[in-house]
């Protein structure tokens, strides 16, 4: 299984998953016209990563996602809850600059209901 890396544009954030280390990121804004495609691709990856049972240290750094790319976020962090439940080793992390509410309020929503200890880090941008 390689690497995946997607180089970050203007309305799709950069996507790191290193698949020797288990160190997934996605940061940046999320906008895509077609998020079903554009997360299609991340999701299939993670999907075949869970399957090798292998440790999993999850980064999510955005700046700023629609409503639609929303789902997408949500559907992988309920992938990696589930992963957690069965047994798989999870770190979640999600990232917000220090001034930014909107990030901030996101994660705490995203995360509140999972059994996954989830790490709201602030930066300074």
């Amino acid at each position: 299984m390689n690497n995946l890396i997607i180089e970050g544009t203007k309305s799709t954030p950069s996507i790191n998953f290193d698949y020797n280390t288990g160190h997934l990121s996605i940061a940046g804004e999320s906008f895509p016209e077609n998020f079903s495609l554009f997360y299609e691709v991340i999701i299939n990856w993670l999907d075949k990563y869970i399957s090798e049972s292998k440790p999993i240290q999850f980064d999510f750094r955005f700046v700023y996602f629609n409503t639609s790319s929303s789902k997408a976020i949500l559907d992988i962090i309920e992938k990696l809850d589930n992963y957690h439940k069965s047994g798989g080793d999870v770190v979640l992390n999600w990232y917000y600059e220090i001034d930014d509410e909107d990030i901030y309020e996101s994660g705490l929503e995203f995360t509140e209901n999972l059994t996954l200890k989830c790490d709201l880090i602030e930066y300074n941008g």
